[in-house]
């Protein structure tokens, strides 16, 4: 049963072959018995009461395409009656009184919250090391990081302990993990999702996506998602074009004449032999399905690592000036004064990670450095997305590569180097700073680890509002691959 896509499990609920109770038993009985440390709050209880609204749906014919499908939620988006960590000591206990916009939309179209998955603290890492509970494991190689700061949603999916998970891209958070763990996963354009509920790391970059077995499940996820919310400040207008729409429509689109470009700034130096094996076949396949192969140049890929790391962590610095421990969250047990108390709440609730983004965001808006900073990573960050106009449509249709220049690596090899965990994002964070729509899909497996058991990845970028267009692009090579089919031994 857990093999099944959300299609297939659909077509089970509503033909009364499964009720929702029992397809959430079965995953619940799943997450419970796992080891990979990818959930950190499971509620049964709440969890069957939301299948039992579900069954009764299906019986009175209300239910919809995800009615009774259980999904999991990154512990980023707050929720009503469940734990809401973000990862962080600062909120290990804070429950929230409402729900996020996207955990709401979920429940509206029947959708089973199984529980809160773990995430990099505050969403902040490549790894999924970095947060305040643990570490969590890839299910391929549990030897391996899963990828970060949605670890816990990838790994989640990729074992088989929910069919479906939501996840968060900053700069790359919901591709890299996806790729690690050999799952699918897509960034909408910057805005289409609402970020109102989905506790804030950068408010310019943060935006919420789904994370499933293959591009099919992600367009029945994205569907629910998108939209207009004027409780988000961020969130794009019906008039800029964010509406909802059928992701499902292009899947059977022909791909003879897609043009593909390929960054030369992707295939250089620093790409793994073992990655670019995997993704030259990936491409081969794409020509085979009609596609065109076009050579293309981002040259201002190589400052999008130095301009994220200024322009992430100032948001950041802002963001997370509001835990202090006076309205929510952690508080220090002890201490003498107001001060006093600032200053061992934060150094007790936030960790290692999280205090150097806020040490570097707050120097970089300090009077004397803004302008020589920030303000100029404002500008080369529009560079940045100027590249990709001038050679999406001109040049492209869509742009591909690798999604990180390697596979998984070890837990704990880069622990004490996070500019090696940064360097680990530089295919990733120009799509962010742009606010371009991209995914990554499963092409195959690295021999990085020796074992040529750890997941690689393939990205692909489209232009502003295209997501149905990389969702069909992704289905057509699916259709003729089997990488997406594949489960970690003994799932």
């Amino acid at each position: 049963m857990h093999n099944k896509t959300l299609k297939e499990l659909s077509t089970l609920l509503h033909a009364k072959q499964i009720s929702a109770t029992e397809l959430t038993g079965h995953f619940l009985a799943r997450a419970q018995a796992s080891d990979l440390n990818a959930f950190l709050h499971i509620d049964p209880a709440l969890s069957l009461a939301q299948a039992a609204t579900a069954d009764a749906r299906l019986a009175d014919g209300s239910a919809g395409p995800l009615t009774g499908i259980p999904i999991a939620h990154k512990d980023i988006f707050v929720t009503q009656g469940w734990r809401a960590t973000a990862g962080s000591r600062m909120l290990a206990n804070y429950t929230s009184p409402f729900d996020a916009t996207v955990v709401r939309n979920f429940e509206r179209a029947g959708m089973v919250n199984l529980g809160k998955l773990n995430c990099d603290e505050f969403a902040m890492g490549s790894s999924n090391e970095n947060s305040a509970f643990g570490a969590v494991k890839n299910p391929w190689d549990k030897l391996a990081v899963p990828g970060g700061s949605s670890g816990g949603s990838a790994a989640a999916v990729a074992a088989r302990l929910a069919p479906a998970a939501t996840a968060t891209d900053t700069g790359g958070s919901i591709r890299q993990p996806a790729a690690f763990c050999g799952v699918t996963g897509i960034k909408p354009t910057y805005g289409r999702v609402s970020r109102y509920g989905m506790i804030a790391f950068a408010s310019s970059l943060d935006q919420g996506g789904p994370i499933a077995q293959n591009a099919e499940d992600c367009a029945m996820l994205l569907g629910e998602m998108v939209g207009f919310d004027e409780r988000d400040s961020t969130s794009l207008t019906a008039e800029q074009g964010n509406v909802r729409e059928d992701f499902t429509r292009a899947l059977h689109e022909p791909l003879a004449g897609l043009r593909i470009g390929l960054p030369k700034e992707y295939f250089g130096a620093g790409l793994a032999a073992d990655v670019e094996q995997a993704v030259r076949a990936a491409l081969d396949e794409f020509v085979k399905l009609g596609a065109i192969l076009v050579d293309i140049s981002l040259p201002k890929t190589s400052l999008s690592i130095p301009v994220y790391y200024i322009i992430a962590p100032a948001e950041a610095s802002s963001n997370l000036s509001r835990f202090d421990g006076v309205r929510y969250g952690h508080r220090a047990a002890e201490y003498k004064d107001l001060q006093d108390m600032y200053k061992k709440t934060r150094a007790e609730g936030f960790g290692p990670e999280v205090q150097r983004r806020i040490m570097v965001g707050t120097y970089v808006l300090c009077h004397g450095y803004y302008d020589a900073y920030y303000l100029q990573a404002q500008k080369i960050r529009r560079l940045i997305a100027d590249d990709f106009q001038a050679a999406l449509g001109a040049q492209c249709d869509v742009i591909m590569g690798p999604v990180a220049p390697t596979v998984a690596w070890d837990l704990g090899a880069k622990t004490n180097d996070p500019v090696a965990n940064y360097l680990a994002d530089i295919f990733t964070l120009s799509t962010s700073l742009a606010g371009l729509p991209g995914m990554s899909i499963p092409c195959g497996f690295g021999a990085g680890d020796k074992n040529g058991k750890r997941p690689v990845g393939l990205q692909i970028i489209g232009n502003y509002f295209k997501e149905a267009q990389l969702l069909g692009i992704a289905h057509q090579y699916q259709q003729v691959t089997e990488w997406h089919k594949r489960a970690p031994e003994g799932v």
